[in-house]
């Protein structure tokens, strides 16, 4: 793969949890701030966009999305977003629950992964043949976006909600020639390198629901040709890189952040 043609720079987002007692409007309103300053050519929100799915939580949740000054914006539900027939607000105020975006060499794939009022997902059978049809034309770098994690997430406790058909749907991304997947769910952001496929998941941007000694935050993915680098920024407070790695010989280095495994509280 002869990688991305230039730069491109995505900042991705999630877990914003509007309307909860634990939502921090200062904290999402930096993040904001920091990511219109650098201004991105993709930004992703992967989910959870609310607390309960109630109309007044999305309102809010538009409100501060709106702020964000990027042409692309790629956002998918979570499942506090799709409890209490919440997805219905999410079809009236952002559109489609799955959708697929091609810019500057970057196709990007999002799927709904929620069930209603359940906290596992799930991609279903049904939607591998047009996961591979939409990553089907050449791309510089192909990114699959969800909410849930397709692989478990070290310090989040005991296992739970890893994707029902989580082996199904690796296998069909590696068919699809996925290099990066981007969700977020339990507020832990971590790399895995899977054969030649790298998952990142990405913390909560403006929650305190957080485990052990993790801290708000978002991720920035910044390519340069075939070179990706993932950083964990805190908002107003610095950033630390995650993951470095290679599209074309897939060499990466990663680090790792210290994280009390003792929290076990849901998301």
């Amino acid at each position: 793969m002869a990688g991305v043609n230039g730069s491109f720079r995505i900042a991705h987002i999630s877990d914003l949890h509007c309307g909860g007692v634990h939502f921090v409007p200062a904290l999402l309103e930096r993040a904001i701030s920091e990511i219109n300053d650098m201004q991105p050519d993709l930004v992703v929100c992967s989910g959870d966009l609310t607390t309960f799915g109630f109309k007044p939580e999305y309102v809010q949740a538009k409100s501060y999305l709106d702020k964000i000054e990027c042409e692309s914006i790629v956002i998918v539900p979570g499942n506090h977003d799709a409890r209490n027939v919440g997805y219905v607000h999410f079809e009236e105020m952002f559109g489609a629950r799955s959708s697929v975006l091609h810019v500057d060499g970057v196709s990007v794939v999002a799927v709904d992964s929620t069930e209603p009022d359940l906290d596992h997902g799930e991609i279903g059978r049904g939607r591998y043949p047009w996961i591979e049809e939409q990553f089907a034309p050449a791309a510089a770098l192909k990114i699959f976006v969800l909410h849930h994690h397709l692989l478990p997430v070290p310090g989040t406790g005991r296992e739970r909600n890893v994707v029902y058909d989580a082996g199904d749907a690796i296998e069909c991304l590696l068919r699809a020639g996925v290099d990066l997947v981007l969700c977020g769910h339990k507020h832990v952001p971590y790399a895995w390198r899977l054969e030649d496929m790298f998952i990142v998941n990405t913390g909560t941007v403006s929650s305190l629901r957080l485990r052990g000694n993790t801290r708000p935050c978002y991720n920035v993915v910044q390519v340069e040709g075939s070179q990706v680098e993932v950083w964990r920024q805190y908002p107003y407070h610095g950033r630390d890189l995650i993951i470095r790695f290679s599209t074309e010989t897939l060499a990466y280095e990663k680090h790792v952040a210290r994280i009390d495994s003792e929290v076990t509280s849901r998301t």
